[in-house]
């Protein structure tokens, strides 16, 4: 990950470089899913449907989230419906005590309601890049709305360096309909990738940004500028780098110790009627083991002084 491109990736644009050759593309299966590719291979997968005509099929839909491919394109090395943890699916958000209107709703386990896909904004492609923006409603037991939420992803396929795909998870919550707090613990809220359900256990393992930090402590260390695992598919390792935006919540706890795999980032926060929370991740996506704590560390230094266009 190379500073100059990494640098260029959030300042031109919205967040994209400016359009120059379009070499990744957007493929929309209408209502189901949609696709950001390269050529013939798929890179993620953005997970949209909702459909409650029975149980099975809500069940299978509840909630919108993010796969992401393996190096050939073919299939997801992270997780959807079914297997342990059903709810746990890719790069997904949520918390399980959301306040709204003196109630509690759990929107991590999905418990009598969903967070539905509305529509798209407009998507972007550049070189080497591409944006969705889903706009979603978190719905309440009945199916109102309780949240408004606009979730970009904007996938980059740097040229060098350790990293074959970076997505960048961008969540913009407004409380639209009432003031709402987002409450629970680091196993069960935040922002949170979960490998595919076939990983094997005995070999996950995790880093991070100092040897002082482990997997028995690590929830005592808050607002770490990165957390990283590696973990086995059959004979193929994959590995995530988890970065945090600076101006992300601050007593941010860190869940990342599970032998299958689901890790990731934990706060809590009340936003006010009619205002907006907007939290910045990205997931660095890397084939086989993870590069040295010193290079993680170089890239999250680079991701911090990253700037938005109009910011």
């Amino acid at each position: 990950m190379k500073s100059n491109a990494l640098a260029l990736t959030l300042t031109l644009s919205t967040g994209l470089l400016a359009p120059l050759a379009a070499q990744l593309e957007i493929k929309d299966t209408k209502g189901k899913h949609l696709d950001i590719v390269s050529g013939d291979k798929v890179l993620v997968r953005y997970m949209y449907e909702y459909d409650a005509s029975t149980d099975e099929k809500k069940h299978a839909t509840y909630k919108p989230y993010l796969h992401v491919f393996d190096a050939a394109g073919k299939a997801p090395i992270t997780k959807g419906p079914g297997g342990q943890f059903t709810h746990h699916r890719g790069i997904f958000i949520g918390w399980s005590k959301l306040g709204f209107n003196g109630k509690s709703y759990d929107r991590w386990h999905m418990k009598n309601g969903a967070i539905v896909h509305q529509k798209f904004h407009e998507h972007k492609t550049g070189e080497d890049t591409a944006a969705i923006t889903s706009v979603t409603h978190w719905h309440d037991n009945e199916k109102k709305p309780i949240l408004d939420e606009e979730r970009t992803m904007a996938v980059w396929t740097p040229k060098e360096g350790w990293a074959r795909t970076v997505v960048f998870f961008k969540s913009k919550l407004t409380a639209t309909y009432g003031d709402v707090a987002l409450k629970g613990d680091p196993e069960h809220a935040g922002i949170q990738y979960r490998p595919a359900d076939e990983v094997d256990r005995k070999k996950t393992k995790y880093l991070f940004p100092k040897e002082e930090v482990t997997t028995a402590n690590v929830k005592k260390h808050k607002d770490l500028a990165w957390i990283a695992e590696t973990y086995w598919l059959g004979d193929k390792a994959h590995s995530v780098v988890q970065l945090n935006h600076p101006g992300n919540p601050k007593g941010t706890v860190h869940s990342a110790y599970r032998d299958y795999g689901r890790f990731g980032s934990f706060f809590e926060k009340e936003i006010k009627k009619g205002e907006s929370l907007t939290v910045r991740y990205a997931f660095a996506i890397v084939d086989g083991e993870l590069p040295t704590r010193s290079e993680i560390q170089q890239a999250s230094e680079m991701y911090a002084n990253m700037k938005e266009s109009g910011e």
